[in-house]
């Protein structure tokens, strides 16, 4: 037994996807680690192929990636990630995803539909995940779509704290672009002083994704600067129109305030050319040069993944990073 040597030390290892790698670097430099040196490429035909350069027997590993455009291509490639540290005797593998692909998806409003959100959790059960970690899922019920321990970050604390500060001394009201996220308005109004809630009712079509028909404030906005909230922003058209509704109910400013950048197709344009005072973003998705404009802010989002990990890592709790909240 001589040349063996026990050995109980936990063995904390980060690896990055290609969606993302700004943020994976930022979270690995938070935690005073380094990215695990990886192999990834494309064939010709667009499948994917990765390697670790390095061994991962006996690690706990953190695969960081977001699901960004092109986004079947990003979650395959964690995927794969996740298949290859199960087949290299990793000890533990807990998949992070920032912004999680298909939550849009979680029920059936119509017959023959997908849950999709539900497909991806199991797809990376199968591959090999035991945890799952993200920011602001679109429903909270996706956590019930995992089968094992799920991490639900939220980016709360960072927004509000930035928007608090920002705009201290003006008279807020915390706005809710539909019915149905009334309840995040609520936390938020919570940490700005119990700022008064107003929401838009707005009426949709299920057979037309993306758009949102027109809007009417219930709630008193009037002199106010109001802060828009949401958990994503795709193409734009709900949030500006919603901020439009303000400004024609006597708001005297709109703030927009969301998570997820996703910002497809005219979202760039249509935000930048709004009624809207500033733009309040996290990184959870990659901002690319062709994304940004002068009033967006994005706040980095890499402390709270840092935090979760070493939680995570140390067999701590994730959920007293939270506490007060809810």
């Amino acid at each position: 037994m001589s040349g063996m040597k026990a050995t109980t030390e936990k063995n904390l290892m980060v690896f990055s996807g290609r969606a993302h790698p700004a943020l994976a670097q930022a979270v690995a430099d938070s935690l005073g680690t380094t990215l695990v040196p990886t192999e990834a490429r494309d064939f010709a035909n667009s499948e994917t192929y990765v390697r670790f350069d390095e061994s991962v027997r006996g690690c706990d590993a953190f695969v960081i990636q977001s699901h960004t455009a092109p986004i079947n291509h990003n979650i395959m490639e964690q995927l794969i990630m996740v298949d290859a540290l199960k087949r290299a005797s990793a000890k533990r593998i807990t998949v992070i995803t920032p912004f999680y692909g298909y939550a849009r998806q979680d029920k059936k409003s119509r017959g023959r539909e997908p849950i999709s959100a539900r497909l991806m959790a199991d797809m990376f059960k199968v591959a090999g995940a035991h945890r799952l970690m993200a920011v602001d899922l679109h429903t909270d019920q996706i956590q019930g779509f995992f089968d094992g321990p799920v991490d639900h970050l939220q980016a709360l604390p960072i927004l509000t704290d930035y928007v608090g500060k920002k705009y201290e001394g003006e008279d807020l009201a915390v706005v809710s672009p539909d019915a149905g996220r009334i309840k995040v308005a609520e936390q938020w109004s919570k940490r700005l002083n119990g700022a008064p809630l107003a929401f838009i009712h707005k009426t949709r079509d299920v057979t037309r994704p993306n758009q949102s028909v027109a809007n009417r404030v219930i709630g008193k906005v009037e002199g106010r600067t109001c802060v828009l909230v949401d958990d994503m922003i795709d193409s734009g058209g709900t949030i500006c129109n919603a901020a439009e509704a303000l400004m024609n109910d006597g708001a005297a400013g709109v703030i927009i305030a969301a998570t997820h950048a996703i910002f497809s197709g005219p979202a760039v344009e249509r935000l930048r050319d709004s009624v809207a005072r500033e733009v309040v973003v996290t990184d959870t998705l990659p901002i690319t040069p062709e994304k940004q404009f002068d009033k967006l802010t994005a706040l980095s989002i890499a402390p709270l993944l840092s935090e979760a990990i070493h939680q995570v890592f140390e067999d701590g709790s994730v959920t007293s990073m939270f506490d007060g909240l809810g």
